[in-house]
């Protein structure tokens, strides 16, 4: 990791890093070197340099709000390599399951049983995808908070009503997208008009310093922010990381995420619980053409095996060549577009390398397959 990359691009709007000592910027660089974008960095270099926080005693804590709404997908791997990195910068890593959310966002039709079931499923897997690290409130630690045990706090549904209050309707429209619907989708639904001005309050009543999400969260942040400013409320970093596309998607990324991998398209998405062989089978048809910069191959080298690894093994039939290493991103896309590396192989050593951080996953459900054969019995 290269601080100095990292860090110099903030360096105009934030001048107090280069005020940092050498262990403070290593970690902000940890913090923020491997995500899309970061926004508002000042709040968190101030944090850094004072040794303060939004909860007021020095911890910085950094929170991910999902909403329990089935099996995991390799989105959450990434997220998940994010959050080790943010337990390893000694900032307290909350993930926020958002279960009235997911009510609100239809989910499972409504059914709140279901919600929660899958919400102490995505417990167990974010504790394997992180290693199972200490659990707790301090400087370090994983926490798992509930959306529904703060809703008796009148502080909170304050909060709520503040943000609504500095919203207007178009102004919320343009927020669906953070629920996988479209501007218009909702007008029949009052309770949805909510749901962005709820993810602002979670923020700000959990004393949050840093809000992760795919960039498709972006919209959500913005909003949380803008009511930040209206009610001069402190504003927290948010951090977006990368949307992993279909496998099936060709061509430049469009701000639409229409390219985003879903789930409702099984062949064209990787879900944690697929085996090696299943990996291999999609992948043998996921697009990658080598005068084709854009791959959702090279998305998932990048955010996913090089991240966790550092290398990509790939392994061919010995008749078509011997067994190589590739350790970063442009040398292995350049090999495939010079036809050093057949496409299909580089495929196939993207695959096992999932595969191969995949396989905690696997060993903890086999030893422990109750929720996840409910969640499988209530998604189907």
């Amino acid at each position: 990791m290269d601080i100095e990359t990292i860090l110099s691009p903030h360096l105009e709007k934030c001048p107090q890093i280069s005020q940092l000592s050498d262990d403070k910027r290593q970690q902000l660089a940890a913090i923020i070197g491997f995500v899309d974008e970061t926004v508002g960095v000042d709040h968190l270099v101030k944090c850094l340099a004072d040794g303060t926080s939004m909860g007021g005693d020095g911890v910085i804590r950094c929170y991910v709000g999902l909403e329990p709404s089935g099996k995991a997908h390799i989105g959450w791997k990434v997220i998940a390599l994010q959050l080790r990195r943010m337990l390893d910068a000694g900032t307290n890593v909350m993930i926020f399951l958002a279960d009235w959310h997911a009510w609100i966002n239809d989910k499972f039709n409504g059914n709140m049983e279901h919600i929660q079931t899958t919400a102490r499923y995505m417990e167990d897997t974010f504790r394997v995808l992180l290693n199972n690290p200490e659990e707790g409130d301090g400087a370090g630690p994983l926490r798992f908070v509930w959306a529904s045990t703060i809703m008796d706090s009148g502080e909170y549904w304050a909060r709520v009503l503040r943000c609504s209050k500095g919203a207007t309707l178009a102004m919320v429209r343009k927020t669906f997208t953070i629920m996988g619907r479209d501007e218009s989708s909702s007008d029949h639904d009052l309770s949805k008009f909510y749901y962005p001005a709820m993810q602002a309050a979670d923020i700000f009543e959990m004393d949050i310093d840093i809000a992760i999400g795919g960039m498709d969260q972006r919209k959500a942040h913005m909003f949380m922010r803008d009511m930040a400013s209206k009610w001069k409320w402190q504003k927290p970093t948010c951090l977006h990381t990368p949307i992993i596309s279909s496998l099936k998607a060709t061509g430049v990324r469009m701000e639409s995420f229409d390219h985003k991998m879903s789930k409702s398209d099984p062949s064209g998405a990787v879900l944690v619980h697929d085996t090696q062989k299943q990996l291999q089978k999609k992948f043998r048809k996921a697009y990658l053409d080598p005068e084709d910069d854009h791959s959702p191959v090279y998305e998932l080298a990048q955010y996913v095996v090089l991240p966790e690894f550092g290398e990509i093994i790939v392994t061919p039939n010995p008749e078509y060549g011997e067994e190589s290493t590739w350790t970063d991103l442009e040398s292995f896309r350049a090999a495939i577009k010079d036809g050093t590396l057949h496409p299909f192989d580089a495929k196939m050593g993207v695959a096992n390398g999932i595969a191969k951080g995949l396989q905690p996953v696997a060993d903890h459900f086999e030893a422990n397959p109750q929720l996840l054969e409910t969640v499988t019995k209530i998604t189907n």
